[in-house]
């Protein structure tokens, strides 16, 4: 594929899909197109998948359940948008994806990371993030921004402070362990202060890529 993919990771109110713009306003600057997409969701059939995992309901879905749910809203996504975009050498920003998978199903539900992987080998074919930027904030923090916001609280954002303490745990470690793909972005502070964090950071990292897209890797 010759397209760049990179996702955007974080827990419930860190911010992330509020300064999506942003972001795609700083790939812009390198003179790429990227379409903006994001998990679950997609297409039309991912989005329906979408709002059965995230609508609240009288019958619980069970953790397995709910996994499956998540890898074929991803599969829809990735043969009708992901992969026709990289390969049309377009450049893709995903609010989410396969880390959200590991942090929310494994790190919160619990699921084995056996079974993720499995399912991850079978849909994805060995595709990865060639950036993922992980928006962190302290759950207390985040979560008070959650209810700031208002409105109905889907299923995630109705799960207790242990769950997305585990959840934001999950995304700390896959950071850590993969560090030349990861960027982490303090989320703690205002609005002022993540813009700064993403205009200083950010940049360094997109011009990585373009010079490893045109074959002269940073370095």
């Amino acid at each position: 594929m010759n397209g760049c993919l990179i996702t955007l990771e974080g827990g419930e109110g860190t911010g992330k899909s509020s300064h999506l713009e942003m972001v795609r306003r700083l790939v812009l600057a390198t003179g790429h197109d990227v379409i903006v997409t994001h998990e679950p969701g997609g297409t039309t059939v991912a989005e329906q998948l979408r709002r059965i995992i995230l609508e609240p309901g009288s019958e619980p879905i069970l953790p397995l359940s709910e996994v499956l749910l998540v890898f074929a809203a991803r599969q829809q996504h990735l043969q009708h948008t992901l992969r026709p975009a990289l390969e049309a050498g377009l450049w893709v920003l995903c609010d989410r994806f396969i880390d959200s998978t590991y942090a929310y199903q494994g790190g919160g539900r619990g699921l084995s990371r056996t079974i993720i992987e499995t399912l991850e080998g079978w849909t994805l074919d060995g595709l990865r993030p060639d950036l993922t930027v992980l928006f962190d904030a302290p759950v207390e923090v985040a979560l008070r921004r959650v209810e700031h916001r208002g409105g109905i609280l889907d299923r995630i954002e109705r799960e207790d402070v242990a769950w997305h303490e585990r959840v934001r745990r999950t995304f700390l470690q896959r950071a850590q362990a993969d560090p030349e793909r990861f960027l982490v972005i303090d989320a703690a502070g205002d609005n002022a202060a993540l813009e700064a964090s993403l205009e200083a950071l950010l940049p360094p990292r997109l011009a990585a890529l373009v010079r490893e897209e045109s074959g002269h890797p940073s370095p």
